[in-house]
């Protein structure tokens, strides 16, 4: 009898502890269940970039809660001007859609279906700007010509300046700087520029007035620097007169081939002390 006594207490422990690893079996196994959680979007996707032919649109997938991994796929929508009637294409794991002449007049939108292993589901972005063509190519800029005129860098080329332009004598300059009556040679320096700077090329003559007091032998060119030299000899005619006090030098710069007093020819009178007296 006794020992049919503890054959059942040890029957029923058994059966007690059973029920228990059970009950523990049960509830590990309802938390885990809880825990699978299906994806659920939370901001909607977006589109960036321009609505143009031949530019591309990136997809943002926005941000979705669920249990990780979540894989995430994208189906561009060509859309008509308001958005609506859209039609899909197949999926993608690319977020690069590149717009075409297709698109012309639509609108563009991204549908992002997320899933993991507990379910899917799926989020619409807003749609783009009507889609324009392609922006018409700038035109290509014209070959760049060498500086001409008076805009250039010195010293300026005399072939190169015309009209408006005109040329300027900015400097006339005298050795020996006092003439005498023993003065028997003139060294004349005469400056030649354009919106000051030097021209070289330019054609200069100097004659005095009145005539007869000194040579003038003929037009003189200047060179790079701008100058031209001319050396006039005293001639019988010089004194112009018993108290002459000033020696006047008429001065013409000119170009080549234009009329001596047209084109961009520049003329001008200067003068210079005379002392008889010594």
């Amino acid at each position: 009898m006794k020992r049919s006594m503890n054959r059942s207490v040890l029957i029923g422990a058994a059966a007690a502890v059973l029920l228990v690893l059970a009950a523990a079996a049960g509830f590990a196994g309802s938390g885990s269940a809880a825990s699978q959680v299906a994806p659920s979007n939370q901001n909607p996707p977006t589109l960036s970039g321009m609505a143009e032919v031949g530019k591309t649109l990136t997809a943002n997938r926005g941000s979705w809660s669920g249990t990780e991994p979540i894989s995430y796929v994208y189906r561009f929508q060509r859309c008509d001007k308001d958005g609506g009637g859209c039609f899909t294409g197949g999926s993608t794991t690319q977020r690069i859609f590149k717009v075409t002449a297709t698109d012309v007049g639509k609108t563009i939108r991204v549908r992002v279906t997320a899933t993991n292993s507990d379910g899917s589901a799926n989020a619409t972005s807003v749609p783009t700007a009507v889609v324009r063509p392609a922006a018409a190519a700038p035109a290509p800029a014209p070959p760049q010509q060498p500086a001409t005129g008076c805009a250039g860098n010195a010293p300026l080329q005399i072939a190169n300046i015309a009209q408006p332009d005109r040329l300027l004598v900015d400097q006339v300059l005298l050795s020996p700087s006092v003439v005498t009556r023993s003065t028997l040679t003139l060294t004349v320096r005469v400056h030649v520029s354009c919106k000051g700077k030097s021209v070289q090329g330019a054609l200069v003559e100097t004659a005095a007035v009145p005539f007869n007091q000194f040579s003038s032998p003929g037009e003189q060119t200047t060179g790079s620097d701008g100058f031209a030299l001319i050396t006039m000899n005293q001639l019988g005619g010089f004194p112009a007169a018993d108290r002459q006090q000033l020696l006047v030098l008429f001065v013409r710069a000119r170009k080549a081939g234009e009329n001596l007093l047209g084109g961009i020819s520049t003329r001008r009178l200067v003068s210079f002390s005379v002392n008889l007296n010594s």
